[in-house]
C-alpha cells in the first residue's frame, strides 16, 4: 500500500496537456480543493478542432463546475443534418430528443477550440493558468509523492507534488514514463479535414452529411478560417508523417475535389484555407494508473471519430479521476479519516474507466466500419443498401423514443460502475432507486419549498445525501466538509441514495444504515476527520 505525504509540496497535482481533458481534470481537482499546475508543450493555444460535438452526458458532468451556460452559448444546440443518400435526401433533427432524466436532451455542435477557450477562462478565473510552452521531460513515482521535470524558456524545473496525470495525447510522455503499455492497431482508413468556402449548398444551410462508396463525408457549418469545416474518410494514403490523431500533411485541393465528386454532391470549393490528413488508430492503454502516475483522454485510449466518442470520453475520464485525487491529496495533508485507502479510491479510476472505455471501443470500431470501410460489404451498404433502405429511414427516425435510445448509447447516458469497489449497497436494500454505480438521472423534486431540478440542486462540489421524505438524518455527516445532505420532501420512504461528485450513485439504503454510510464516507475519504489527540 502506498504510504500518502503532503508537506512541502509545489502542487498537489500536476496536469499536463491542456486539452479538453486536462482543462477538466484540473478544473473538477481545483473545485474539490487540490492545488493544480497545468503544463502545455503548444506555446499558443489555437489549433484545429478535430472534435465538433458534446453529448449530453457530457455536459451533465460539466455542470457542476459552472461552465456549462458558457458551452451553451458558443453551441448549436438545435442541430440539422441533411442526410445524402444516392438521390434521397433526409433533413434530421438532433434537437428535443425523447430524453426525459437529463436538462440537455439534445446532442450540441461547438468546436474543440471553444470548448478548450472556455474551460482556459474558467480556470483563469479560479486563478490557475496554464502555463505554455511548457515540456514534460521526465516524471516519476517517488512512493511517497512525484517527481517531475519540466522545461520552458525559463529554464529547467524539478518540482514535487502528490500526483502527475498525462492528459498529453496519443504520444504521451506521461505514459511512457510510467511504462504503461499499449494494445492496439492502426486504421487502413484515415480522417480528411479541411477549412473551406463552397458554393452550391443554400445558406443557413446545416450540417450536411454523404454517403458513399469510398465512406462518410460531412460539411459542418463550424469551420475556423472558412465557413465550412469539410471531414471525410477514405483509405490511408499511407507514408503519414505526423502523431497519431493529430494534423498532418496537406491535402491537394485537387483530391478534395475527388472526394466532393465522388461523395455525389454538387458542392464546389470557392476558397480553401486549411486542410490536412489525419491518421487514425485504435487502441487502449494495459492500464491507467501507475502508481503516482495516471493518463486520461487520448493519453489512455484512442477510437475512430465515428459517434464523437474522442473528446466527450477524455471529459468524462476527468471528472471521474479530479475528485478522487483532490480527495486523496486532502487526506494526506491532514489526518487522514478513518477507514481511508488511498489506493482503494483511485485504484477505482482504472476499474472503472476502463472498462468503460473497452465497450467505447467496441462501439465506435463498428460504427466506423459502416461508415469508412473500403472493403466489397461496407461500400456496397453506403452506397447501394443505405439508398434503398432510405425511404423507411423517416419512418424509423419518427420514432423519438428508438432514437433517443440510440442517444442514449452513444453519450455514455447508460454507464455506470456497478462492479466498482466505490458501489456499495447499504442494509436493507433500497429498492426503486438507481443502483450504486449508476448514473443519477435528472427529476423534479421537492426539498421543502417549491420544484426544482435534481441535477441543479447537484452543481456544487462534494458529495450529496438524497434522503427520502422520512428517513433519519445520518448523524456525522453534516459534520463533514465534502458532504451536504437534502430532504427530498416529494420521494416517499425512509431511504438513502449518496452520490458522487461525478454524478454517479455510490451508496444507497432502505433505512437508516448509519454504519453502512459512516464506511462508505471513510472508503472515497469523505468522512469527518477526527478530532485531534491532545497530549
Amino acid at each position: 500500500m502506498v504510504a500518502y505525504r503532503g508537506r512541502d509540496m509545489t502542487a498537489d497535482l500536476l496536469v499536463v496537456g491542456a486539452g479538453p481533458t486536462g482543462l477538466s481534470l484540473a478544473l473538477q481537482a481545483h473545485h474539490h480543493g487540490a492545488r493544480v499546475r497545468v503544463v502545455e508543450r503548444r506555446p499558443e493555444m489555437f489549433r484545429p478542432s478535430r472534435a465538433l460535438i458534446l453529448h449530453p452526458r457530457t455536459l451533465e458532468v460539466l455542470r457542476p463546475l459552472g461552465v456549462t451556460n458558457a458551452l451553451l452559448e458558443r453551441a448549436d444546440t438545435a442541430p440539422r443534418v441533411n442526410l445524402h443518400l444516392g438521390t434521397h435526401v433526409m433533413d434530421t433533427a438532433l434537437t428535443d430528443l425523447a430524453l426525459p432524466d437529463t436538462a440537455f436532451p439534445h446532442l450540441s455542435l461547438i468546436r474543440q477550440t471553444d470548448v478548450e477557450t472556455v474551460l482556459t477562462r474558467a480556470l483563469e478565473g479560479r486563478g490557475v493558468s496554464v502555463e505554455r510552452g511548457t515540456e514534460l521531460l521526465a516524471a516519476e513515482d517517488q512512493g511517497n509523492h512525484a517527481r517531475a521535470f519540466l522545461r520552458s524558456s525559463h529554464g529547467a524545473e524539478t518540482i514535487r507534488c502528490s500526483f502527475v496525470v498525462g492528459c498529453d495525447g496519443p504520444d504521451s510522455a506521461v505514459r511512457d514514463c510510467a511504462g504503461i503499455g499499449w494494445r492496439g492497431r492502426p486504421y487502413a482508413e484515415e480522417v480528411v479535414l479541411a477549412d473551406l468556402d463552397v458554393g452550391g449548398i443554400p445558406p443557413g444551410a446545416g450540417a450536411q452529411a454523404f454517403a458513399g462508396r469510398q465512406g462518410l463525408l460531412f460539411l459542418f457549418p463550424l469551420g475556423e478560417q472558412a465557413t465550412w469545416r469539410l471531414l471525410a474518410t477514405r483509405a490511408s494514403a499511407g507514408h503519414t508523417v505526423g502523431s497519431v490523431g493529430q494534423p498532418g500533411a496537406v491535402v491537394p485541393e485537387a483530391e478534395l475535389h475527388r472526394l466532393l465528386s465522388d461523395a455525389g454532391t454538387n458542392a464546389r470549393i470557392e476558397r480553401l484555407a486549411w486542410s490536412a490528413r489525419v491518421p487514425l488508430r485504435c487502441g487502449i492503454a494495459r492500464r491507467f494508473r501507475r502508481g503516482r502516475l495516471f493518463v486520461a483522454g487520448d493519453a489512455a485510449h484512442n477510437y475512430s471519430p465515428a459517434t464523437g466518442q474522442g473528446m466527450n470520453a477524455g471529459i468524462q475520464d476527468a471528472v471521474n479521476l479530479g475528485w478522487k485525487l483532490a480527495f486523496a491529496a486532502s487526506n494526506s495533508a491532514n489526518r487522514p479519516t478513518s477507514g481511508f485507502d488511498a489506493d482503494v479510491l483511485l485504484d477505482s479510476y482504472d476499474e472503472e474507466r476502463r472498462a468503460a472505455a473497452r465497450r467505447r471501443l467496441l462501439l465506435t470500431h463498428t460504427s466506423f466500419w459502416a461508415e469508412a470501410s473500403t472493403d466489397r460489404l461496407g461500400s456496397w451498404l453506403r452506397a447501394v443498401a443505405a439508398p434503398w433502405a432510405a425511404p423507411v429511414l423517416p419512418a424509423l427516425l419518427g420514432r423519438r423514443r428508438l432514437v433517443a435510445e440510440a442517444v442514449r448509447l452513444i453519450s455514455q447516458l447508460r454507464v455506470h460502475y456497478r462492479r466498482s469497489a466505490l458501489s456499495v449497497e447499504g442494509t436493507p436494500p433500497l429498492r426503486g432507486a438507481p443502483r450504486p454505480g449508476d448514473r443519477l438521472p435528472d427529476a423534479v423534486v421537492s426539498t421543502g419549498g417549491s420544484s426544482e431540478e435534481l441535477h441543479g440542486l447537484l452543481a456544487r462540489p462534494g458529495v450529496h445525501l438524497l434522503l427520502q421524505r422520512d428517513a433519519l438524518p445520518p448523524a456525522d455527516a453534516r459534520a463533514a466538509d465534502r458532504v451536504t445532505v437534502l430532504r427530498l420532501s416529494n420521494s416517499p420512504g425512509r431511504g438513502l441514495v449518496a452520490v458522487r461528485p461525478d454524478g454517479h450513485v455510490g451508496f444507497r439504503c432502505g433505512a437508516a444504515d448509519p454504519a453502512g454510510l459512516a464506511g462508505w464516507l471513510s472508503l472515497i475519504g469523505a468522512a469527518p476527520s477526527p478530532p485531534p489527540v491532545r497530549p
